[in-house]
């Protein structure tokens, strides 16, 4: 693994932008003080652990938001695509910070590159008439390619720990990237209250929204950046290797037990902010790893969840829903 000089994470010019963002978590910073006070935890007294603990409430809200959309499409692994495309973006915001002394946060680069190669995933397959999983499979390979020789190349003394990006690291959530996830959070929560019933229609039913006169392509367009921005947010503490599992995991574990397209995305957020929150707690007192702590507890709930399906159906209670068969009439109801 190639180790290289830590650059600071600093958002410059856009600090003006973010004013409104470092107030708030100055509040919250205040809070989490409050709380160490009235309770006593140690965790809760450190600065950095305040910054993950909301930026980890952050990501069990808008990765299985999101992550539901996914998975009732079939576009699971679009996430593992836009992280390898995210770790290319910071690779490329190390580059030019340290060739033409930019300045600029590597998670903001992140949050652009990412965004590019989601709009090339949904145009290589418009082009070509190609499954996703082919245009996915060419766009994860390039960013990565793209990333590792940028590394490699180690122009102008680049030289930055990669570890932080590829497993994630709490201590290293600064404000600055902590502002940009919160920046991030309410795009993403903003757009998808804007477009949930489009979104919803073309999820079940691309044939008939088209017909509806709904711009399906926009619309998977939308849905494809909107990942780009979760995948780049949830980096920073899970890591490029392990983000897209908040995607996947807890939209698989909620779909076991919900009978209601609704019902899944409020238990899936249920089961992340579970794993996420149980995660930060144990990595910290275990010195572990938070990124790999939260997915294993995140598949363990998806494992009890598995059986407290089937244990509803041994006792008659109805049939758990296969993934995609969520109730597809509040889609229809929605547009109507």
């Amino acid at each position: 693994m190639t180790y290289l000089s830590v650059v600071p994470l600093q958002a410059g010019p856009l600090d003006p932008v973010f004013g409104p963002l470092y107030w708030f978590l100055e509040v919250w910073s205040d809070f989490m003080s409050a709380m160490a006070r009235a309770t006593g935890l140690e965790l809760l007294q450190y600065g950095f652990m305040h910054r993950a603990i909301l930026v980890g409430l952050c990501i069990g809200v808008m990765a299985p938001l999101i992550g539901t959309f996914l998975v009732h499409r079939q576009l699971a692994l679009i996430g593992d695509a836009l992280a390898h495309t995210a770790f290319a973006g910071v690779a490329v915001g190390l580059f030019l910070n340290a060739v033409i002394d930019l300045g600029i946060s590597p998670y903001l680069t992140a949050v652009v590159v990412a965004m590019i190669a989601a709009l090339f995933i949904e145009l290589i397959s418009e082009a070509t008439d190609a499954y996703n999983d082919v245009s996915m499979a060419i766009v994860l390979s390039t960013g990565f390619a793209l990333g590792t020789t940028l590394i490699s190349i180690n122009a102008g003394g680049l030289a930055v720990g990669v570890n932080q990006y590829l497993f994630g690291n709490l201590s290293t959530v600064s404000n600055d990237s902590a502002a940009i996830l919160l920046a991030l959070f309410v795009i993403i929560i903003g757009m998808v209250a804007l477009t949930r019933n489009q979104l919803l229609y073309v999820t079940f039913d691309e044939t008939a929204a088209a017909v509806s006169g709904l711009s399906v392509r926009w619309y998977n367009r939308i849905m494809v950046l909107l990942t780009a921005m979760v995948v780049v947010g949830a980096m920073q503490i899970m890591g490029v290797i392990l983000v897209a599992a908040m995607l996947v995991v807890p939209v698989a574990g909620a779909s076991q037990v919900s009978r209601s397209f609704n019902e899944s995305i409020l238990v899936s957020v249920v089961l992340a902010e579970l794993a996420v929150i149980l995660g930060i707690g144990v990595s910290y007192y275990a010195e572990a790893t938070a990124g790999g702590v939260i997915v294993l507890l995140a598949v363990a709930i998806y494992v009890a969840a598995v059986v407290l399906g089937k244990l509803q159906t041994a006792l008659g209670e109805e049939t758990t829903p296969e993934m995609g068969s969520i109730d597809v009439s509040e889609a229809k109801q929605s547009d109507d």
